[in-house]
């Protein structure tokens, strides 16, 4: 520790070091100025072409760099008469490199983001500002757009406001100035979408986050969330929970021989006696022909479909899952043995272990079916349809960095979760506000008391001063407090950002008293004396006499402010977080400017009841203080330091825990989603669902006819029933057996697959081939959304049930991994199975038959943020998607590998 601590003085610590190497890069780009102070202005754009063309030619952005960054300096200066500092270009370099700029507040962080912003924008993949809110994202893109414009860039603003074309087209710009929520949203959306059209961004290149620790940190506690209510009312359960019971049970089953008799002589096939079979070993419900026909009669009948219409049509589709789900609700799930009701809810029973699964829903309308039957209310669920964390989101970014004024305290955690270094810039002035010691009371009631003195007395020296709250109800109670004095004060409401940044503007005002909360006065600086520019703005066009009496009153303000001392800032408590607290603090003392702070703390708040409490009073009573004292003393104030880090200890390990879980998830939702966008940009998928669909049928039929199996080990009559009731595909196994007496497993399979094959031409013949591949891709989208959604839920109540695990001396986590990882493979299969199920069941006869299967559910859509990379490719850049390089290799052919095997029993055989 000792020659650490030698090391440390003699050669800096990491941080001054680093810095130091960025002054002599700052150095090389202030002894380009007076080479960019000779251009004329219409020389700007051409000097961005020419660096964009340098770029486009392989040179690297960092060889770039001082050129960029003395180009942005100048233009600067000739658009908004502002010149960057020294340490704001050392602030550029260290964002352009993907770390954290720590600078203080007032060191202009805003213009100094445009350094690298540029520098970025030069590789035409789109650069991304990330503010905390709509009014900072719009007032920031403004406020900077005309130097972007002189440089020849353009520029861009994602509010929510914002049709889907403006959208599309602010994304599409260089730079673009967003909400972290927004492109969240717009993200998740995006993966929703049902065409490239529907789409609205480009792929992640560079994100600079402002506010980086709120939003990183703060706002990263809980995901955002798009959720919807499931499609129908409850009373569509209760509508088709009437009809189930006039449908009657198969009483026995048919004779196999029949059945293929009558598929033989192309007969109407023999059906069991009733409307519907059931098969309780595989909890399975099959509808007959007859039943079909019957639940047909019964749903027009009862207005739920049009008297034309068909029960396979494919607007119908979820009315023949509701009959499904409330068959298998009356004949196959029995109350008190697979679920009880409890208190007016259906608690699902545990087949295994007997227990009851308390918030454990059955999915595909079933729970709803099981509440409808037993006459319960009906809990229309929000499902949730797409989710990511701030922490997933970001990183997706091949690049991120960011800045704020408070990123140091929370370092290691930048660095772990986001492989962020956090650097703290030098101020462009020395820092010279005065930071008091904490003063302890024993109660509220005193610490208040002496808080409303200190406000007295800077009001009557016409000290401005910013009270910092942690709640709404302090900042009231102080409010109360300073009406019954009389003292005229503002009273923040976190909740209008633009208002919220005029009062904050107008906080320098000698002997103005401002209130802010936790959330207060982000991205507006307070200027001693009032901001003359906001007061420059409100009077309009006024003449140059009017303009110079202002900035004369204004300066004999701003001496007026100094004089008393510069901005006070009074903390009410202190926060579980010390860089909550230095954000306060941060407002005074900006640029040089005097200031001072004081943070005003009672044995009664919050962090001191939870830490340090008890011993302290008896300690404080034992020196013989009374009520109204107070104790001020560095050991006080490194104690409560302490138990602030213990805190910021404790939140770091409950973000990194629920980051660990969400990582699970994210690795499903990228392999999602991914298969999604190659789903989308692929023109037509014929081919691949022509692998899926052999992949699917082989699977099926080696469910019943195993591989290397001999005869007797054959389930004909099953499989047969599932080709038929599953697919709607007629096979007579038997005489296709007849015929051929010596076919072994596979010449079995082989001639099946043929039948197949030819179900699907024919049906493609009668459809059309166009129409056939636009249905295929609209099916196995559709398809996907819906199971990825029940995915969802049901990842979400596994990891509301593992921690009890913990019990049985297994890790969560792990056995979270490890089932979700089954859940996950089960998924995919289930996608391909289902897809091609509905491909073979429903009956498309025109385009708007696909365009029902389009349609997607934007009404009752929920945008939730509750307060818990691979390189991209070019947008213009086509992906071949399921283009088979070379041939097809047959099922029967030998295998390529060279083992003499058959293609399918070698590395064509399925596991």
């Amino acid at each position: 520790m000792a020659i650490t601590s030698l090391f440390t003085k003699v050669f800096g610590s990491r941080n001054q070091r680093y810095i130091r190497q960025l002054d002599k890069i700052a150095d090389s780009i202030d002894a380009l100025e007076p080479k960019y102070q000779a251009l004329s202005d219409a020389d700007f754009p051409l000097q961005t072409q020419a660096l964009k063309d340098r770029i486009a030619a392989g040179e690297p952005l960092d060889d770039l760099l001082p050129e960029a960054f003395a180009l942005v300096r100048e233009a600067s200066v000739r658009t908004m008469g502002m010149r960057h500092y020294h340490v704001q270009l050392i602030g550029g370099i260290v964002i352009h490199r993907g770390k954290i700029s720590e600078m203080r507040t007032g060191e202009g962080k805003t213009l100094m983001c445009t350094l690298p912003a540029y520098l970025n924008a030069l590789a035409g993949n789109g650069v991304h500002v990330v503010t905390v809110n709509d009014y900072l994202a719009s007032r920031d893109a403004k406020w900077m757009e005309p130097l972007y414009n002189f440089l020849g860039m353009s520029v861009g603003v994602v509010i929510p406001s914002l049709s889907h074309e403006a959208k599309r087209a602010a994304y599409a710009c260089d730079i673009t100035y967003a909400t972290n929520n927004e492109l969240g949203f717009d993200f998740l959306r995006d993966n929703m979408a049902f065409s490239l059209d529907a789409k609205v961004q480009r792929e992640p290149f560079f994100a600079i986050i402002d506010e980086v620790d709120s939003i990183l940190i703060d706002e990263a506690r809980t995901p955002l969330i798009i959720s919807g209510q499931v499609d129908e009312s409850p009373e569509i359960y209760n509508r088709v929970n009437k009809l189930v019971p006039l449908l009657v049970k198969a009483t026995e089953e048919v004779d196999q021989k029949e059945i293929s008799k009558a598929i033989m002589n192309k007969q109407a096939l023999p059906e069991p006696d009733g409307d519907f079979s059931v098969e309780e070993k595989s909890k399975q419900i099959f509808l007959t022909e007859q039943g079909m026909q019957n639940a047909e009669d019964l749903l027009k009948k009862n207005g739920l479909m049009g008297p034309d219409d068909s029960l396979y049509d494919s607007q119908h589709i979820s009315l023949m899952h509701h009959v499904s789900a409330a068959l298998k609700a009356h004949h196959l799930f029995e109350k008190d043995v697979d679920y009880i009701v409890n208190e007016g809810e259906i608690v699902i029973v545990d087949e295994f272990t007997g227990r009851t699964m308390e918030g454990r829903r059955w999915s595909d309308g079933l729970h709803q079916a099981v509440e409808a039957k037993e006459n319960v209310p009906i809990q229309k669920e929000n499902q949730t349809l797409a989710s990511i964390t701030f922490q997933n989101y970001f990183r997706l970014y091949p690049k991120l960095s960011g800045m704020t004024g408070t990123a140091d305290t929370e370092a290691y955690e930048f660095q772990t979760i986001y492989n962020l270094e956090v650097i703290v810039i030098p101020t462009h002035k020395p820092m010279i506000r005065d930071d008091a010691g904490d003063l302890v009371y024993f109660s509220q009631k005193a610490k208040f008391e002496a808080i409303i003195e200190d406000i007295v007395s800077c009001t009557e020296r016409q000290q401005p001063v910013l009270v910092g709250t942690a709640s709404i109800e302090v900042s009231e109670l102080l409010s109360e407090q300073l009406k019954q004095q009389k003292i005229k004060h503002n009273v923040l409401n976190a909740k209008q950002h633009e208002r919220e940044a005029m009062i904050v503007a107008e906080a320098g005002l000698p002997g103005a008293v401002t209130i802010a909360t936790n959330m207060a006065g982000r991205g507006t600086d307070i200027v001693l004396g009032g901001n003359l520019a906001v007061e420059l703005e409100s009077k309009g066009q006024i003449s140059e006499s009017e303009k110079a009496q202002l900035e004369a009153d204004w300066k004999a303000r701003h001496q007026q402010v100094l004089d008393s001392g510069g901005l006070r800032i009074i903390g009410t408590e202190r926060h579980e977080s010390r860089r909550i607290d230095n954000q306060l603090r941060g407002r005074a003392g900006r640029q040089g400017d005097p200031g001072s702070s004081r943070f005003y703390i009672s044995l009664e708040d919050n962090l001191m009841r939870v830490f340090g409490q008890s011993r302290m009073m008896d300690n404080m009573k034992r020196f013989g203080m009374k009520e109204d004292e107070y104790i001020e003393h560095k050991w006080i104030t490194r104690i409560i330091e302490n138990a602030q880090r213990k805190v910021e200890s404790h939140n770091f390990d409950i973000r990194k825990h629920l980051l660990e879980y969400d990582d699970v998830a994210n690795d499903q939702r990228m392999v999602i989603y991914q298969q999604r966008s190659d789903l989308l940009e692929a023109e037509e998928i014929g081919e691949y669902i022509s692998d899926v669909r052999e992949e699917v049928f082989d699977n099926v039929i080696r469910q019943h006819i195993p591989l290397e199996s001999v005869e007797e080990q054959w389930q004909v009559p099953q499989l047969e029933r599932v080709l038929s009731h599953e697919f709607g595909i007629e096979i007579n196994i038997n005489r296709i057996l007849e015929r051929d007496e010596h076919l072994d497993d596979d010449g079995l399979t082989d001639k099946i697959h043929d039948h197949i094959d030819r179900f699907f031409k024919e049906k493609e013949t009668m459809t059309g081939t166009d129409v056939m591949r636009h249905f295929e891709k609209a099916a196995y989208l559709n398809t996907l959304d819906q199971l990825w959604k029940e995915h969802l839920a049901q990842m979400d109540h596994l990891r509301q049930g593992v921690g009890l695990r913990s019990h049985a001396q297994k890790q969560p986590i792990q056995e979270y991994k490890r089932e979700s990882f089954e859940m996950f493979k089960d998924l995919l299969d289930k996608i391909k199975y289902e897809t091609i199920r509905i491909i073979s069941r429903v009956k498309v006869q025109q385009e708007e038959d696909v365009a029902a299967m389009e349609h997607k559910e934007e009404q009752n859509v929920t945008f939730q943020h509750q307060s818990s990379s691979s390189q991209p490719t070019q947008p213009d850049e086509k992906v071949e998607t399921f283009i088979r390089d070379g041939q097809k290799v047959g099922r029967n052919d030998p295998c390529p590998c060279g083992s003499g095997k058959k293609f399918k029993q070698c590395h064509g055989r399925l596991s």
